[in-house]
């Protein structure tokens, strides 16, 4: 019988993670940027239509009706609005929550390192985070490589010229069937990206892909020089996508108009419209510094440094031990 009042993982390497922790502050601490704490409920959620998010209500004596929260995807929006205070540089390592799949990779309750350096952009922010795998993970210094190579060098594809015939030719055949039958340009891309060009790069050393298709970064600038292209990125490593960065958007009309058009791409795909952070918006009016941010999966950055294949094997208890 199997012993479910047990840790997931073993107290070597819970001990692990805690060492993990003080060197990730250690880190932070050394070139002062400040930790911060925001709330895991909010008032509102993200509109993305790839996150789902788990709700709940606030029964409360002093309300004639229960408030509906959300459990938050990440804690990107109030981090912002400390920005927009003048909090300057900032760290947070936070519970992120997302009522999504569970398997290797994915628990519904996990743990993110997430911080934001004003002045820098999304090269500069690739600098800085290479030097903190290089330091969690000792391994070796990073690639980089657009999207656009990436898709070009694995599938021999332009995933910004092509038509969505020409992606589908050359879908893997591990989703050759889920392909042909979809009809949105970006979920093909998505998917064709997971499995045909995600398995190929970081092997040996982590690797950046960045300038992501503009209608894949609902939060970051447009490139300057090519405004299909938006400057995000993402790192891999050994099979394992680790974080996702971008050159933060400042334009609170143009943020709120991106929110407005996800919510429209809910409702035609069958989903629930999410009420849009209106205090996030608010907070961009009064002004965003220029500034790079980024969202690091720390119990995937655990695995990759005790070599081990399961998140739970990383965590003290596990969705189906919680």
């Amino acid at each position: 019988m199997t012993q479910t009042w047990q840790p997931s993982a073993t107290i070597e390497r819970l001990k692990a993670r805690a060492n993990l922790l003080t060197t990730i502050r250690q880190f932070f601490s050394e070139r002062a940027v400040l930790e911060v704490d925001t709330p895991s409920l909010s008032q509102a959620s993200v509109t993305d239509i790839h996150l789902h998010t788990f709700q709940t209500e606030f029964d409360s004596p002093q309300a004639p009706q229960p408030q509906k929260l959300y459990l938050m995807t990440s804690p990107e929006f109030h981090m912002k609005r400390l920005l927009c205070a003048g909090s300057g540089p900032i760290f947070q390592l936070s519970k992120a929550f997302r009522n999504e799949e569970q398997g290797r990779f994915h628990n519904p309750e996990f743990t993110l390192l997430e911080w934001y350096r004003p002045g820098f952009d999304h090269h500069q922010l690739m600098d800085e985070m290479e030097q903190f795998l290089q330091m969690t993970l000792h391994c070796l210094g990073c690639s980089r490589q657009t999207y656009q190579q990436a898709f070009l060098q694995q599938l021999g594809v332009d995933p910004l010229t092509a038509s969505l015939t020409e992606i589908k030719a050359v879908a893997p055949a591990s989703c050759a069937d889920l392909a042909c039958q979809e009809s949105d340009r970006d979920t093909l891309l998505q998917l064709l990206f997971s499995e045909g060009v995600e398995p190929y790069i970081g092997i040996e050393q982590p690797t950046f892909i960045y300038n992501f298709p503009a209608s894949q970064a609902a939060l970051a600038r447009l490139c300057p020089n090519d405004d299909r292209v938006a400057e995000r990125f993402e790192v891999y490593f050994k099979g394992i996508e680790l974080a996702n960065g971008f050159h933060e958007l400042t334009d609170a009309q143009e943020q709120r108009e991106r929110f407005e058009a996800d919510n429209d791409k809910r409702q035609q795909m069958g989903q629930l419209k999410m009420p849009i952070d209106d205090h996030l918006l608010q907070a961009l009016e009064q002004g965003l510094p220029k500034c790079a941010g980024v969202a690091l999966g720390i119990d995937r950055l655990l695995m990759l440094q005790q070599g081990v294949h399961r998140i739970e094997d990383v965590l003290s208890f596990a969705v189906n031990r919680a």
